[in-house]
């Protein structure tokens, strides 16, 4: 081929030939990918598919505050967390069914399924006039967005695999971060002249603008890969997941690090509301933050060239752990408070080492799992939602107007993950070697 698919560096396309070989399953994706789609337009759609979750929780942020009212909460009340909460729920059981349907029905018709869901979640919560059917649409909506997200990590999974498979999603993910960049100013403005339903039915429209852009891409996963959908046979490979020390050990890892990061998107508003009364301000430091992420996924595709997955993984997680300590020393000494400075002169390098945890967490999980790739995905991705989920409620209801509980939960999360890192490190050559021989 002449033109690079997807990234148009050399290095990337030397690692991708060397693991798919012509005439194997991931070069043919990526011949059909090649005859449709730029290497632009791809990163750009599947950033978007990744997005709709992205629209669904940081484009509401700057509303808490006009619906706790609505609802009638207290001013200071995380009891609206739930609205986060819930939407991880759906999307955490919505991956189980979407990823296995996917290996067996092809990634667009799941594609479109999951979407369909998606809106209809979004336009029930613009409606919903009590908290309960508001959480309820929610569940619904995030059930819903399960099937894009596995649907973009299974179509990338289906093309790359390894450190080829982490800079891919790199890009993809660094494109991705301009929605929770804008996401909040964006709901601020649908709030200067509407409600806060009306940013659901915004969330809405963007699922359906989504999907009419999505008719341009190629199906990546042809009939002759596909499973058939059997439970007997999903659920062996859902076994094999399961099963695996070292996929398992970095997904516990990925789960407890997104439960912190949960924990953080559902109550950032009240912290620099609450602790801080820097609301007017709430949009433009939460873009700021989000900004350091994509910065950080930027940087992760070079240093996959120059240091690799394990490596990297290896010392940004020394980074995580003593910045969790760093911020909870600080929250303890200054009564829970520290200044608004500080607090976020400590969070942007624990945010920058987590852009650099997520993505190559997630795609070292997939080494071993190239012939499931949907189910694996689907998986991987329902322990980490779920997990992230239970995980981020557990710090969001510990909140007592102090940064003190956020900065305890986020220690413990790093202790754990670095744990779970180091358990399955030992494997690692297994693992790699068990992908040469599936992929043979």
């Amino acid at each position: 081929m002449e033109r690079v698919v997807i990234d148009g560096s050399a290095d990337l396309h030397r690692v991708a030939t060397v693991s798919a070989p012509p005439g194997t399953p991931a070069a043919e994706s990526r011949d059909l990918l090649d005859s449709r789609l730029s290497r632009t337009e791809f990163t750009l759609m599947m950033s978007m598919v990744m997005a709709v979750t992205a629209l669904a929780i940081d484009m509401m942020l700057p509303a808490f505050g006009e619906m706790r009212a609505s609802f009638g909460l207290a001013d200071d009340s995380n009891t609206i967390a739930l609205v986060v909460t819930l939407f991880l729920l759906g999307l955490g059981f919505g991956q189980p069914l979407w990823g296995p349907l996917s290996d067996a029905l092809g990634r667009k018709t799941i594609l479109y399924a999951g979407l369909g869901v998606y809106v209809l979640g979004a336009v029930g919560a613009a409606l919903a006039p009590t908290l309960p059917l508001l959480l309820a649409a929610r569940f619904v909506g995030g059930f819903g967005a399960a099937g894009p997200r596995v649907v973009s990590q299974g179509v990338v999974r289906d093309a790359f695999s390894g450190e080829a498979m982490a800079k891919v999603m790199s890009y993809v993910m660094a494109v991705f971060i301009l929605i929770p960049i804008v996401a909040p100013s964006v709901g601020a403005l649908v709030l200067a002249v509407g409600s806060w339903h009306m940013i659901f039915l915004v969330i809405a429209a963007f699922g359906i603008g989504v999907g009419i852009w999505a008719l341009r891409l190629p199906e990546t996963l042809p009939p002759a890969r596909r499973l058939p959908l059997g439970f007997r046979r999903l659920g062996m490979a859902a076994s094999r997941v399961l099963r695996s020390r070292f996929a398992m050990g970095l997904t516990v890892a990925q789960g407890v690090i997104f439960g912190f990061f949960a924990s953080y998107l559902a109550s950032s508003q009240l912290f620099i509301d609450d602790i801080y009364g820097l609301d007017s301000l709430f949009p433009f430091v939460f873009g700021a933050q989000a900004v350091v992420l994509g910065i950080g996924m930027l940087t992760n595709t070079r240093l996959l060239d120059r240091f690799g997955i394990r490596s990297i993984l290896t010392g940004v997680f020394t980074t995580y752990v003593v910045m969790t300590l760093v911020l909870l020393t600080a929250s303890v000494v200054s009564g829970g408070a520290p200044p608004f400075w500080m607090f976020v002169a400590i969070l942007t390098p624990i945010l920058f080492a987590h852009s650099l945890l997520i993505p190559n967490l997630r795609s070292a999980a997939l080494i071993p799992m190239g012939a499931i790739a949907g189910t694996a995905a689907a998986v991987i991705g329902s322990i980490t939602t779920l997990g992230g989920a239970i995980v981020g409620a557990i710090i969001d209801r510990t909140y007592d107007g102090t940064l003190v509980p956020f900065a305890i939960g986020g220690v413990i999360a790093a202790c754990i993950a670095l744990g779970m890192f180091t358990w399955s490190a030992r494997v690692w050559d297994v693992a790699v070697a068990e992908d040469a021989h599936l992929s043979a």
